[in-house]
């Protein structure tokens, strides 16, 4: 888990620095992506800072190798959040896909939800006309029944949008839509660049 919370404090800054944002704030919609590739960020060998290997729709194609170990992910913010009450503050919510070769992880979906979630609690996220359950962990989800991440990812490649639905540890019900345009294109140049 700090190797994820590492790519995604690195994928803020690079959010912050208008590399990808305006990308990740495309509206969500059904159809078919550009496909349009964004140079790569930095050229030459990958160290442990992110390099942003493709952009596409709302979803950006990323390669680190933090202590030499290949990392290779999918990153998307929300294309809309509400929270129940209304108007509560939270840190911005990121969706994450990532293939990790040197433990023999591919597909590993996590969505980091921007506050700490209820301990204890399970939450949604509702795809393609099916829900997968979530369990929580600090302010991460990851799907419950692991033999089931397979059909979630096939499910996310198919659909138009992702909603996310969790209760932070304060009792505030939070749902997230994502938009996936371009998340098939992603995460075919993660598989293409990590083997994935």
């Amino acid at each position: 888990m700090n190797l994820r919370r590492m790519l995604i404090a690195a994928m803020a800054g690079l959010v912050g620095c208008g590399v990808t944002s305006a990308a990740m704030a495309a509206p969500a919609s059904k159809g078919k992506s550009s496909a349009s590739e964004a140079r790569p960020a930095a050229t030459g060998s990958v160290g442990a800072e992110p390099t942003l290997i493709g952009q596409y729709g709302t979803w950006g194609a990323y390669m680190a190798a933090p202590g030499g170990k290949k990392v290779c992910f999918v990153l998307a913010k929300p294309s809309s959040s509400k929270t129940t009450p209304a108007g509560r503050p939270r840190d911005p919510a990121y969706a994450f896909i990532s293939t990790r070769p040197a433990e023999k992880v591919v597909n590993e979906v996590s969505v980091m939800i921007g506050y700490p979630l209820k301990p204890g609690s399970e939450s949604t996220m509702e795809v393609g006309g099916a829900s997968f359950a979530m369990y929580t962990q600090g302010d991460g989800i990851w799907i419950k029944n692991a033999a089931e991440e397979d059909r979630l990812v096939e499910a996310l490649r198919k659909s138009g949008e992702v909603t996310v639905k969790g209760v932070s540890a304060k009792g505030t019900a939070t749902t997230d839509v994502f938009s996936l345009k371009g998340l098939a294109q992603a995460l075919d140049k993660v598989a293409q660049s990590c083997g994935g």
